[in-house]
């Protein structure tokens, strides 16, 4: 019986190398790619609580306001896309193991 194994499967769970690696510890790129979406949706949450906080602070103006709706739309796509394209690659990756 072979046991070949595909390697796609052996690359996209496969630790990254020491030069790639953050902070010493070694994470796949599924990882860094989970990350990577994390940060730039904390970046596009800490925009809106800035905006929020003008807002709150007595900036109602109706320019304002349209600023805010389009982040949270932005936001929105951004959470959107995150979910997709995690939830597409983990699909992939398990159909690979499972053709193993």
């Amino acid at each position: 019986m072979s046991n070949n194994v595909n390697p796609l499967a052996m690359m996209a769970v496969s630790p990254m190398t020491s030069a790639q690696s953050r902070g010493g510890k070694s994470s796949s790129w599924f990882e860094v790619m989970a990350e990577a979406w994390g940060k730039t949706l904390d970046a596009k949450a800490n925009e809106i609580e800035t905006a929020a906080d003008e807002l709150a602070g007595g900036n109602d103006k109706p320019a304002h306001i349209t600023k805010m709706t389009a982040l949270a739309q932005q936001m929105g796509f951004m959470s959107n896309s995150a979910h997709t394209s995690l939830q597409s690659v983990g699909t992939a990756l398990e159909t690979m193991a499972r053709k193993q």
